[in-house]
Order: C-alpha cells, then structure tokens, then sequence
C-alpha cells in the first residue's frame, strides 16, 4: 500500500472513530444540579431530556431565582458536552480543534 492509501485508510478510520463515539456521545446523559433546587438533564446531543425543581423553591417570590438557577444548569451541562466532544476529538485525532484531514 502507499503514503497516499494509508494515508486516506487513516483518514477514514478516524472518521469511523469520531462518528462512533460522538454517537455514544449524543446518547449520554449530563445531570447538574444547583442551589439544591434545580437539576437539569441534558442528552449529549443537546437535548434537554428532564428539569426537576424541588417544590419547597416553588413561589411567586422565588420565580427569578429559579429561573437563573435553570439557565444556570443547562449552561454548565451545555459546556460539560462541549468539552467532552472536543475531548473525544482530540484523543481520535491527536490535535485540538480541526481535524487535520
């Protein structure tokens, strides 16, 4: 075989790599909790799959909190999935960001 098809079997085996995983990815649940009256639960595909808030916080005097403490969490689970996809990225292609292909 030479440079050029190993080089494209390379490619395409970490092409393979990628999609498997970041499939595993889109399937894995991120749970983060605050204030300890609000967890959210997001799907590696971006999804938001449960929002759970704890009754005792539920009041007209408390709604903004609750909202900010609900941004708040899918936010933090949004950058625990981004961090893992460009974890995932970099350990298949052993460089950080674009692929080099």
């Amino acid at each position: 075989m030479n440079q050029m098809q190993q080089m494209l079997a390379q490619a395409q085996r970490m092409q393979r790599e990628l999609t498997k995983a970041h499939q595993e990815l889109d399937e894995k649940d991120f749970t983060v909790k605050k204030a300890g009256i609000v967890e959210v639960t997001l799907k590696g595909n971006r999804m938001v799959s449960a929002v759970k808030i704890d009754a005792g916080a539920l009041s007209a005097d408390n709604k903004e909190m609750i909202e900010d403490t609900i941004t708040m969490a899918v936010n933090e689970a949004l950058d625990e999935i981004k961090k893992e996809s460009e974890a995932i990225d970099e350990r298949i292609t052993g460089q950080k960001g674009a692929l080099p292909f």
